[in-house]
C-alpha cells in the first residue's frame, strides 16, 4: 500500500524556524532525515522524498474564466506550508506511521526534536468506487 508522508510548518514562521537553526543544528536535522531515508530505501519503501523551500518559493496559480493562468506569490491559504514529503510503498498503515513519527522526531534547534506534525495520507490504487443508484 502507497502513502505520502508529509511535514507541514507554519507558513508564517519559516525564515524565523530557519534562522533559529544553527550550523551544527542543521548538520544534525539533515543527517536524522538522511538517515531515515536510508533505512526506508534499503527496505525497499522509499518512491520518493523531497524537502521543500519556504513560502518565498511558492506559487499558486488559478485558472481565470477563460482559462488562462492568474499567478500570485506565496502559498494559495495562511497556515502551514509543505516543507517535505514520502512517497512510501509498505506492507500496512502501522509501518507508515512509524515513519512518519521517525520524521517528527527529527532534532530541531538545540538538537531537541522537533515533535513536528506529520500528516500521513494513504494513496488509493484507483478512483474510488461510484455507489450504483
Amino acid at each position: 500500500m502507497e502513502y505520502m508522508i508529509q511535514m507541514n510548518v507554519p507558513a508564517d514562521e519559516w525564515d524565523g524556524m530557519m534562522s533559529s537553526f544553527s550550523k551544527d543544528d542543521m548538520l544534525a536535522m539533515f543527517a536524522h532525515m538522511d538517515a531515515l531515508n536510508q533505512e526506508i530505501g534499503a527496505a525497499g519503501e522509499l518512491v520518493e522524498a523531497r524537502g521543500l523551500g519556504g513560502p518565498a518559493m511558492v506559487k499558486t496559480v488559478r485558472a481565470t474564466g477563460d482559462g488562462r493562468a492568474k499567478v500570485t506569490d506565496g502559498p494559495a491559504e495562511p497556515g502551514r506550508i509543505l516543507a517535505g514529503y514520502w512517497v512510501v510503498d509498505v506492507k500496512d498503515e502501522e509501518r507508515a506511521l512509524e515513519i512518519a513519527a521517525r520524521a517528527s522526531a527529527c532534532p530541531g534547534p538545540g538538537g531537541k526534536p522537533g515533535s513536528d506534525p506529520v500528516e500521513v495520507h494513504a494513496i488509493p490504487q484507483g478512483p474510488p468506487e461510484v455507489p450504483e443508484p
